[in-house]
């Protein structure tokens, strides 16, 4: 089992402490980013990342003082320590003319070609996905917005599947929404989508993935199929708890689940996980990984507050998956 990509020998990295037996183990200077990161922003988190000539990239999520959520441009060396602009990125549609979201937060970022994709939740009677892209991170071209109200999470494939951009999502509805699971839609061009599957449904034998599901970070393609991190959420009497876990997506077919984890793989327990602006998150936007070693890491938000990171190997990881792997009955048969 291999990672089908770049070779990336300069990610972040961290060998799995002696005698751990976890499958994501953090980072030992979690988190990377924490409170008041820029004069105007107040926090950072959900945010994701990708290499970018001799460093590293990032679309940052910033709240500001004003409460409201936007995305900053972030450039790095080493992808740890962070040069977070501190003015919110501004768009422009395919004519040239300002074309500013309202507000943006949760971005995920690929590559597909010579362009950069980033998929967000923007305004637009509601929360749904903004889609745009840069070739240079300089320029900032939005395009239409694939749905109308209400979607959460949007995240691209990195690559066409028969012919077609695939798009990963998860209806909502306007409030915090009690309820969600996975879907894909299917688009020649990303501006007409179609062909919409459910993927993954929330609840199984675990009260982790319980009350509603969503899409991490971007596939990761492998040999055996789409490697996906995603969010689970439980209801509990002190509010939501989000935890990080894993699915294992065909490759032709990726509405189709091969294993999705039975057990999450990191839930809030560190301090800066357990308290902040939102406490009891563990949110996961961003993975990266080089194909030559099989590492992965993972940029996760921590309780709304902060970005985190963890690591894992891609054979440890599915090995795992196969052996604790738990389908649902509606995995087995939304993707005809």
């Amino acid at each position: 089992m291999k990672i089908i990509g770049e070779s990336l020998p300069n990610l972040p990295w961290q060998e799995r402490p002696t005698n751990s037996q976890e499958i994501l183990w953090r980072h030992d200077n979690n988190p990377i980013i924490s409170w008041n990161p820029t004069p105007h922003t107040a926090r950072i988190f959900n945010s994701a990342v990708l290499p970018y000539e001799d460093g590293w990239k990032g679309i940052f999520r910033a709240d500001h003082r004003d409460g409201k959520a936007r995305l900053h441009l972030g450039s790095s060396s080493d992808g740890l320590s962070w040069d977070i602009e501190d003015s919110e990125i501004l768009w422009i549609d395919e004519q040239g003319e300002p074309y500013q979201p309202f507000y943006a937060y949760d971005p995920r970022m690929v590559k597909i070609g010579d362009k950069y994709y980033i998929v967000w939740c923007t305004d637009f009677g509601g929360a749904t996905l903004g889609l745009g892209y840069t070739e240079d991170f300089h320029t900032f071209i939005r395009l239409e917005n694939p749905f109308i109200p209400f979607n959460r999470n949007g995240v691209l494939f990195p690559r066409k599947i028969k012919g077609n951009f695939m798009l990963l999502s998860r209806p909502s509805d306007s409030g915090h929404t009690p309820f969600g699971d996975i879907f894909i839609s299917e688009s020649p061009d990303l501006t007409y989508w179609g062909k919409h599957r459910r993927v993954m449904s929330s609840g199984g034998s675990g009260w982790w993935q319980s009350t509603k599901i969503g899409a991490g970070a971007v596939p990761i393609e492998t040999t055996e199929g789409w490697l996906l991190f995603y969010h689970g959420v439980s209801n509990t009497c002190n509010g939501y708890v989000y935890s990080i876990g894993a699915a294992l997506l065909d490759l032709d077919l990726p509405s189709k689940v091969l294993y999705r984890t039975k057990d999450y793989l990191l839930t809030p327990e560190q301090p800066y996980e357990t308290t902040g602006f939102v406490p009891n998150v563990t949110f996961p936007c961003s993975a990266l990984c080089d194909a030559d070693t099989g590492r992965i890491t993972i940029y996760y938000g921590a309780a709304d507050t902060s970005l985190a990171i963890a690591y894992t190997q891609i054979d440890l990881l599915l090995d795992y998956l196969k052996s604790n792997a738990e389908l649902l009955p509606s995995d087995e048969i939304e993707y005809r």
